[in-house]
């Protein structure tokens, strides 16, 4: 039970019975900034006063009596500036809330939705290095996270196989046939991708005898263009499951093209009057020698709160690789989903505003449609710097990361931060058996508490919850507080799109269990396992286990392991 959330409504409901009217949805019960106010804020009388044009503290005086009238788990209630109420409740409403807590996934929405999630969707010219791990991390922990609140999550990756830099991806796997079997040294000036995977890459293809004929690239280019593409998507595969991600779909730009699906959609916008031939203005900043005007098809994105008209065919003809994404948005869109999520790099930040517009225009405004975009990742090891640029072939592959610190370090630290912030991957922090290292210290947690289930072989069917009132400690039950924000934790993370709360919790609550067991150390009375009332260790063991409980649910989420030895 998210209390935050019960106690807004209850205590809405009785302002509304005592004449109180106002915009409800402005009212809000929050943890308090610091937790010698008590554990609920409540801003009512900040709100109401100036609806009713008195002093919020007066106002706050009349809601408290009211408050204390009908709610008996209440310690203390006092009035503070400029306009809160400040709730501590008793330590016998803190102990029935653990005996009935639960980690259940908890839906946030009267309906399950139908949610879209397109995340990595990497240039299938290469493996996945590092700068696409923070994504391709994002997006699978937000599709856990939206299907553990009870949502219908399809994980899809849009494959860019379509286009001159496949062009240039199949002459460079050419060249490497060529290099491997006829021994003609691999060309360094053609503008081609040197990177050692596309060797990987042309041996695959020779062993598995999908080109025979190697004498003119002309005369092979589709089919060699195919099986390099299909042996680099089994890559980049590899790769995602390496970092523990498997999606539901994979769509192919190079199957829009050949349906049709680019004229068919620039159809849907020409009748809904968003095409137009214009000249757009010369481009801003630096000055471009060859810059001429010329008349082109546009799509009116402006109309839809873009910056700028944007061009759907080239010079030659040809789309544009915008024109491809609208198609591809627009099958989308056919296929009827709730909400519709891209998860980009940070070097798309400037490709956002067009397709909203693309989305807007096709759904007549009705599609739920957000993009979120990842920051950049930098990498440290020893005080300095990892560079990587895909194109030199000089990067660090997802894989080698994995490989250096482990998937669950990974997953964790690529989340710890809010997507908007940029990240420090700091290898030597990651593999710390330290405090300072979070993802150690959750799994730690994890471990200690499986220990002490193990030494009491405790059964939690059995266990007879009237002992819970033994915990009685401070410590105890600031414990049993800090549990009652996961379901809080969970609902603002769901509803915000920021998974990285989850990892911050985990965080937070593995200290405050760490710092707990430590004390038996310096007082035994406060030895989890070692004390003669076996009362308490059974209410403290059942404490334990729901603390578990919800590292656990959190880590799943995350898709880390909770290990039970270390």
């Amino acid at each position: 039970m998210n209390i935050f959330q019960f106690y807004k409504d209850q205590f809405c409901d009785l302002l509304k019975d005592n004449k109180y009217s106002c915009n409800y949805e402005k009212i809000s019960v929050e943890p308090p900034k610091q937790t010698s106010f008590g554990d609920l804020a409540f801003n009512a009388p900040l709100i109401l006063a100036a609806e009713f044009k008195k002093n919020p503290l007066e106002i706050g005086s009349e809601i408290a009596e009211l408050i204390k009238k009908k709610f008996k788990e209440f310690e203390n209630i006092d009035v503070a500036k400029p306009g809160f109420i400040n709730l501590k409740l008793k330590n016998n409403f803190w102990i029935s809330y653990l005996s009935d807590f639960n980690t259940h996934n908890k839906k946030i929405s009267s309906s399950k939705k139908k949610i879209n999630i397109e995340y990595v969707s990497a240039n299938p010219t290469g493996p996945l290095h590092v700068g696409h791990c923070r994504g391709a991390v994002y997006g699978d922990v937000l599709a856990n996270l939206l299907s553990f609140v009870g949502e219908d999550v399809t994980k899809e990756y849009y494959i860019n196989d379509y286009g001159n830099q496949i062009h240039m991806f199949s002459k460079s796997v050419f060249a490497r046939i060529q290099e491997i079997k006829e021994n003609i040294k691999f060309p360094l000036d053609q503008g081609l991708y040197p990177g050692d995977y596309l060797i990987e890459i042309a041996n695959n293809i020779i062993k598995k005898k999908l080109i025979t004929d190697i004498s003119n690239y002309e005369k092979i280019k589709d089919q060699l263009g195919s099986a390099a593409m299909s042996e680099a998507m089994l890559m980049i595969k590899s790769d995602l499951l390496a970092l523990g991600i498997q999606h539901d779909l994979f769509i192919s730009e190079k199957d829009l093209v050949s349906k049709d699906l680019i004229s068919k959609t620039i159809e849907i916008l020409n009748q809904k009057q968003c095409i137009y031939e214009g000249v757009l203005a010369k481009p801003k900043g630096n000055e471009i020698e060859d810059w001429e005007p010329r008349s082109q098809l546009l799509f009116k994105s402006t109309k839809f709160g873009d910056d700028v008209d944007r061009a759907l065919k080239k010079s030659d003809g040809t789309w544009t690789y915008f024109a491809n994404d609208v198609a591809y948005h627009a099958y989308k869109l056919e296929r009827k989903f709730d909400k519709y999520i891209n998860v980009l790099g940070a070097d798309h930040a400037g490709y956002l505003k067009r397709l909203k517009a693309c989305v807007d225009a096709l759904s007549d405004f009705k599609a739920d449609f957000e993009c979120k975009t990842c920051q950049l990742v930098k990498l440290f090891k020893s005080g300095e710097p990892y560079k990587m640029s895909k194109r030199a072939g000089d990067f660090i592959t997802a894989k080698e990361l994995v490989k250096a610190v482990g998937v669950d370090a990974v997953r964790f630290m690529m989340i710890y931060r809010s997507n908007d912030s940029q990240l420090d991957f700091d290898f030597d922090l990651v593999t710390e058996k330290t405090k300072e290292n979070p993802v150690f210290y959750v799994q730690y947690a994890s471990a200690r508490i499986h220990s002490v289930l193990r030494k009491t072989k405790f059964d939690n069917s059995v266990f007879e919850k009237s002992h819970l009132g033994l915990l009685t400690s401070n410590v105890e039950i600031e414990l049993i507080k800090k549990l009652s924000l996961w379901p809080k934790t969970i609902e603002l993370a769901a509803r915000n799109l920021e998974p990285h709360r989850i990892p911050y919790y985990l965080y937070d609550l593995s200290s405050s269990l760490h710092s707990y067991w430590n004390l038996g150390k310096e007082d035994s009375s406060f030895k989890i396992i070692e004390n003669p009332d076996i009362n308490l260790v059974h209410a403290r063991v059942f404490l334990l286990n729901k603390i578990l409980s919800v590292i656990k649910s959190g880590l799943s989420i995350l898709g880390v392991n909770a290990p039970e030895t270390m």
